[in-house]
């Protein structure tokens, strides 16, 4: 990857797109730091450490431990996006427009981006709301001045933001390299990751065995990144034959091909699923019954770090996988394809066996993305607490955060390849 971003930088057109990249990825990370007039950024970051708050926090770089103005980051735009896509499926005149082309992806956008508002009102609303007064800087504005005014100037500004950033990730998309969106949250990933690392270090002085703490926790970094990068990789190929078609003078057909089905098809999305359904729960109560006893219950046996809430992120994580699998990879309308362009896989018959065929090798390989994601959101986590036990470290890389970053690392350097090749093309052209 450090070899092709070194040749990149070596063609004028691609040079130019990767700067301006890190030009719009400076603006995120200033906007991280820009605190919000009107509130205390101590109590945004005493609350969000842990569950649901936490995981926010770490995927927008700090920002809403900061209480910054890019504090909700991209999870508006990212829920909106999965919502979108189950309403794909369940309404047929959604689904009509997704197969629309250009316009039709266009039309799907705006409504993404509709959703993406409403979920971000929600969104800070209810941060505003439970974090309660207390998080609210009276100072600014005066002692008599109304909080409600206040908690409605700061929901704006959170809306704000949120769209801001949605807009720097749409910018970067159309005039740098990647996906915008994944590029945001993969470099606030990066930066949460720093900063937790950054404290590992500065602790070395006082006490030796931080050392080897900080030591054991890169190697298991670089362990645990090589096996997903080895598994997000990993793909099945099934071998397809097209027939030979004589038209006219000229024969068409006759080629060997293969259907890649990966592994880990479905990515993080199973994770981010078992973890927002499980802790949304507790999100609610938090910020509407926080001294009910049900709260109290539901965070001392489902809340992160008990052997319930292990177990029942482990079976979610499966159901989702199988789940996703079936948004993802349809076996009936592959196999109409592969039929309709006169395409056979050898050894099976077509129509419904090369249904079934299909339906028989996808069901095995998300068998194993699923284990494989399972071990992921857990084991990790039991590693790193017992490698760094004071937790400086264990917040470092969340399961998640290290999925995000493996795909959009991979799917950065293939753009840049992409473009490396469409250069030397029209060099060739020319």
């Amino acid at each position: 990857m450090f070899k092709t971003i070194v040749e990149a930088f070596k063609i004028k057109e691609v040079r130019k797109k990767i700067l301006i990249t890190l030009l719009l990825l400076l603006i995120y990370r200033i906007g991280c730091w820009l605190p919000i007039p009107g509130v205390d950024p101590t109590v945004y970051s005493s609350q969000a450490q842990d569950g649901f708050l936490g995981l926010l926090s770490a995927v927008s770089g700090g920002a809403l431990a900061n209480g910054s103005f890019l504090a909700l980051g991209v999870i508006p735009y990212i829920n909106a996006t999965i919502i979108i896509q189950l309403l794909t499926i369940a309404i047929p005149k959604l689904q009509a427009l997704s197969k629309q082309g250009e316009d039709g992806r266009k039309k799907m956008n705006i409504y993404t981006k509709i959703a993406a508002l409403v979920l971000a009102v929600a969104q800070a609303i209810g941060i505003v709301v439970s974090f309660g007064t207390s998080a609210l800087d009276t100072n600014l504005f005066g002692a008599d001045f109304p909080l409600w005014i206040i908690s409605t100037f700061v929901v704006i500004l959170l809306v704000s933001g949120a769209m801001f950033t949605v807009w720097l990730g749409d910018k970067i998309t159309e005039l740098g390299v990647s996906n915008g969106l994944s590029l945001l949250i993969f470099i606030g990933i990066l930066s949460t990751a720093g900063m937790s690392i950054a404290n590992a270090i500065s602790g070395i002085g006082s006490d030796l065995n931080n050392l080897w703490s900080l030591i054991g926790f890169i190697v298991a970094v670089i362990l645990i990144f090589a096996l997903i990068v080895w598994v997000d990789l990993a793909e099945r190929k099934v071998p397809v034959q097209y027939a030979k078609q004589i038209k006219g003078r000229k024969m068409y057909g006759g080629q060997s091909t293969h259907i890649p089905i990966r592994v880990n098809g479905s990515g993080v999305m199973p994770i981010i699923f078992a973890m927002a359904l499980i802790t949304f729960p507790q999100l609610i109560c938090s910020m509407f019954w926080p001294d009910s006893a049900f709260f109290a219950w539901y965070s001392k046996w489902l809340g992160a770090g008990s052997w319930v809430y292990s177990i029942v992120v482990a079976v979610l994580i499966l159901f989702f996988s199988y789940f996703y699998a079936q948004l993802s990879f349809n076996p009936e309308d592959i196999s109409k394809q592969i039929q309709q362009n006169g395409g056979f896989i050898p050894g099976i018959r077509a129509g419904k066996p090369t249904v079934e065929y299909l339906k028989k090798i996808s069901n095995r390989i998300t068998l194993f993305g699923a284990i494989f994601l399972a071990f992921i959101a857990l084991v990790p986590t039991l590693i790193f607490t017992a490698i760094n036990s004071d937790g400086t470290l264990v917040n470092a890389f969340s399961a998640t955060g290290m999925l995000i970053v493996v795909s959009v690392a991979l799917e950065f350097n293939k753009q840049l390849e992409a473009q490396m090749l469409m250069r030397n093309y029209k060099g060739f052209l020319k």
